[in-house]
């Protein structure tokens, strides 16, 4: 009788904590030749993040400029005059910052 409980239990359990380790976003940007700023957005499963908008923000958290990304999951932006951070926010786990000083020249 327990068995007829717990198996379909265990098979409703399993099937949750799947969904728990779900792919989380992720990004990368760096500074290109003409110093613009390069980010590429994606997932933690390699999938890419097409057509989302990422926002440049300056450290008074005014929105500066925003892009979508392309089929390579990449935007690019002129680099703003002072500090910035930049912001992917695909909209169901944390949203995934990079600030001006974790950007390097690639």
């Amino acid at each position: 009788m327990t068995n007829k409980i717990i198996r379909p239990f265990l098979a409703v359990t399993l099937f949750f904590s799947m969904q728990a380790h779900a792919h989380f976003p992720l990004m990368n940007c760096w500074f290109d030749a003409s110093k613009n700023v390069v980010c590429e957005a994606g997932y933690s499963d390699a999938s890419k993040a097409v057509d989302y908008t990422i926002n440049l923000y300056d450290y008074d958290d005014n929105l500066v400029d925003k892009a979508q990304t392309n089929k390579a999951s990449q935007v690019t932006f002129s680099q703003p005059q002072g500090d910035f951070y930049i912001v992917f926010d695909a909209g169901h786990e944390s949203p995934v910052e990079v600030d001006v000083v974790e950007i390097k020249q690639k």
